[in-house]
């Protein structure tokens, strides 16, 4: 095992917080850099006193350059980036914004991880980076293409050409995760997977429930923990490389009403809302290349990833 550090942005996020914990746990030593603006030091809490010795938090702003003298001074090997904003609603509100987060604070990365001596980048792509889908096609593979329909897509696609441009210019090697709808143990309810926080924490709370749109939308639901082991592998396979990260099946945002409503016993109907601007209607992800690159594929199920998840929303919200 390497002994150079693992550096990880977004850290106190949903996903990265969950890869922050995977790599100590694997024995690495890990740097977490995040500016605090969605993600929360609750979600390091456990890792930074049981892995003390071998995880350092940084707060940092990407976009802000004081990332390249942090990484001139600690030499990571590899930065998983996972810092972004990841509203498709605050995209469509706000354009520049997410443009100086998603794309230029990525720049910001790609210039220190330059810099600085690093030998790949391992990013958090989306599936949120293509436009609808005709059902006939799902699940999309890594050929497919098509314009996306928010800012926040647009921005992603923007940096797999960074990402390419980076690698033949400066051989800095990158694997692109296209990440589908990720769900699990410190989500918050933004993002296109925060459709299963936002429920389970409005039923756990006997909160009213909103469906935007009719409710037959469909999403690949993958579990958090299923994405970190790709993030973990891809660390050291996969170079120069987009993979498709999901799991193939579909579910309604109606279906999974349904399911979470059936587990915590919630009473209620959802109350239906226009859909929203800018978000796609169906997704799924053909995964079989990320199976022969990475040696991956998903095993949990979504009801054993549902239950995980609501066992750990109880928790946070006191139940």
């Amino acid at each position: 095992m390497s002994e150079s550090p693992v550096l990880v942005t977004g850290a106190a996020g949903f996903i990265g917080s969950n890869l922050v914990r995977r790599l100590l746990e694997d024995g690495h030593r890990v740097i977490g850099v995040d500016d605090l603006s969605t993600g929360s030091l609750r979600n390091l809490a456990e890792v930074r006193e049981q892995h003390a010795g071998r995880f350092e938090f940084d707060r940092l702003d990407i976009r802000q350059g004081g990332l390249t003298p942090l990484l001139e001074r600690r030499r990571p090997e590899v930065v998983h980036h996972l810092a972004a904003q990841v509203d498709v609603r605050v995209s469509v509100e706000d354009p520049v914004h997410d443009a100086s987060v998603n794309l230029l604070g990525t720049l910001q990365v790609l210039e220190a991880a330059r810099r600085s001596g690093v030998r790949k980048v391992v990013y958090a792509s989306s599936v949120g980076s293509y436009g609808d889908t005709p059902e006939t096609v799902l699940p999309i593979d890594e050929r497919f293409d098509a314009p996306a329909l928010s800012p926040y897509g647009a921005s992603k696609r923007v940096v797999l050409d960074y990402l390419r441009t980076y690698e033949q210019l400066y051989g800095l090697a990158f694997t692109a995760l296209t990440l589908a709808n990720v769900y699990g143990p410190h989500q918050t309810t933004s993002g296109e997977g925060g459709v299963v926080a936002t429920f389970a924490g409005r039923m756990l709370a006997g909160a009213p429930c909103t469906i935007y749109g009719d409710g037959s939308q469909t999403r690949d639901l993958v579990y958090v923990d299923d994405v970190v082991h790709a993030f973990v592998l891809a660390g050291g396979r996969a170079d120069g490389q987009r993979l498709m990260i999901g799991t193939g099946q579909r579910t309604s945002v109606l279906t999974l009403y349904r399911a979470l409503a059936a587990a915590t016993g919630y009473p209620h109907e959802p109350v239906f809302a226009p859909a929203r601007p800018g978000e796609i209607l169906h997704s799924s992800v053909d995964a079989r290349a990320a199976g022969r690159e990475l040696g991956w594929k998903p095993w949990t199920t979504l009801e054993e990833g549902l239950a995980a998840t609501l066992g750990w929303a109880a928790a946070a919200h006191g139940g």
